[in-house]
């Protein structure tokens, strides 16, 4: 018996490791396939260490980071090969060459208020993204009187293979480093608030959780949460293995996940594997110590946490956010945003039941710990829009028109729509300043035949990119500062 159990398990080894040789064959064929590595894929800048970060303050990120720019015009765009016509961020001669715009948003930044701050907020942007995603917040809170810090996270704002060095504890000692700059800027018991988009939400979220166990770090008095990366696929956990045949230089394309033209002045279009591995690797820390700090009680002591959160996102997962987070909150005023999708009948016979039923499905019963507010449709012959909220402990919901519609042709909201206002120069539907910033991604509605646009796909173009509901959800983010 005891053999052929080995015998059984030693064939179950060789199959398993046939099947993986084959898979990385594969992947090695799909990529080679792909595009060519450029000079923006290989050239990787020098971010400082963690440890070099927990000894830093601003003014000595400020000044690596400007090195890493002068580095990366010599090292980049300096040898970048000009095409007439063609948008790449990396050639100083394309309209979207974050250099020749009045402030390039892809650097770090802080924002100081007149007279005597009020307040700090610590706005940490997404993966592969950049400082831009959050200045209108950044701008809104300046005027309310607070001292902004908005940090470049390492790897980002530069090349898309700064993501294939760094680690999610070097995002974690950025963010260490930009609360001390902002507790230095403000009086002693002025509030201090957090505010995380995507990967930054988890980083917001890891960082408090944190200072509940390290007296060293500053508490905020309120974190802000928008479309936060509190769980990612399971693919994710695995990425790592596809990015193997890359230990080889011969297949250096293996460690990408996607290879695409760089056309967007303050985001990367490219992603390597690397980068979702550690965004796996941040979020399963993040699960595990909320668990342990909800089975220790710890998580008592949480400041009040307002999540911002579409019900279809593609690039977190939103069950985790319900799950892993918020069913763990004790009654300490939080509150969770769900954005529906458009239930309008123009839609509904179109959409997948799940997705059009999904926020039925996600809440547990009420009643919660935590406040829960829907915007959705008023009736489904409707596109305006209300917000049904049922505050935390009770079974009451009240509803309340927004003033705001749902644009006829929206079915949903998307992960990276909800921090930009229609009027953005970049993302929005209908800019402000139209491009501002070399184009105005969020108003192109191409139409055409298939296989004719080279640059970009049809799925990168119709992925809904700015938020209708954003003047409200300014409202609310501006009621925690009161």
């Amino acid at each position: 018996m005891l053999r052929s159990t080995r015998i059984w398990l030693k064939r179950a080894l060789i199959v398993g490791v046939l099947v993986l040789v084959a898979l990385l064959i594969l992947r090695i064929a799909i990529t080679e396939r792909g595009p060519e590595l450029q000079l923006w894929h290989k050239w990787v800048p020098t971010e400082l260490s963690k440890s070099q970060m927990d000894r830093s303050d601003w003014a000595d990120y400020l000044q690596n980071e400007q090195a890493i720019f002068v580095d990366m015009k010599r090292n980049v765009t300096d040898k970048v090969v000009d095409v007439p016509e063609t948008l790449n961020r990396y050639s100083q001669n394309s309209r979207v060459y974050p250099e020749h715009f009045v402030t390039d948003w892809n650097r770090s930044y802080e924002l100081l208020p007149k007279g005597i701050p009020r307040g700090a907020v610590v706005l940490l942007h997404g993966l592969t993204d950049s400082p831009y995603s959050l200045r209108h917040f950044a701008i809104d809170y300046q005027q309310k009187g607070y001292v902004v810090v908005a940090i470049r996270l390492p790897g980002h704002g530069t090349v898309p293979a700064a993501l294939t060095r760094v680690t999610w504890e070097d995002w974690m000692a950025a963010t260490r480093l930009a609360v001390r700059e902002a507790r230095k800027r403000i009086p002693a018991g002025a509030p201090l608030q957090i505010m995380g988009f995507s990967n930054g939400g988890a980083l917001a979220m890891k960082y408090t959780l944190d200072a509940l166990e390290n007296p060293s770090l500053a508490v905020p008095n309120h974190v802000i949460l928008i479309s936060p990366m509190i769980g990612v696929s399971s693919y994710a956990r695995y990425a790592g293995l596809a990015g193997l045949p890359a230990l080889l230089p011969a297949f250096a394309r293996s460690a990408w996940l996607s290879i695409l033209p760089e056309f967007n002045p303050f985001k990367y279009n490219s992603f390597p594997v690397r980068a979702a591995r550690q965004s796996w690797l941040l979020t399963s820390a993040l699960q595990t110590q909320l668990q342990r700090d909800w089975e220790n009680k710890r998580l008592e002591k949480l400041p009040p946490i307002l999540t911002f959160q579409s019900v279809a996102d593609a690039t977190v997962s939103t069950p985790a956010v319900i799950r892993a987070l918020y069913n763990l909150l004790p009654d300490n005023g939080s509150e969770l945003v769900l954005f529906d999708v458009n239930q309008s009948v123009q839609f509904a016979p179109l959409m997948r039941s799940s997705i059009r039923h999904a926020a039925e499905h996600l809440l547990p019963p009420a009643p919660r710990n935590y406040t829960t507010t829907l915007v959705t449709n008023a009736s489904p012959q409707s596109n305006a829009a209300v917000a049904e909220t049922t505050a935390a402990k009770t079974t009451i919901v009240i509803r309340e028109p927004l003033g705001i519609n749902y644009p006829p042709d929206v079915y949903s909201l998307s992960h990276v729509a909800l921090p930009f206002p229609p009027g953005d120069s970049l993302y929005g539907r209908s800019p402000e300043s139209p491009n501002e910033f070399g184009i105005s991604l969020g108003t192109l509605t191409p139409r055409g035949e298939r296989a004719v646009l080279m640059i970009v796909s049809l799925d990168m173009i119709m992925r809904q990119s700015s938020n209708p509901f954003w003047p409200w959800m300014l409202q609310r983010v501006n009621q925690t500062l009161n």
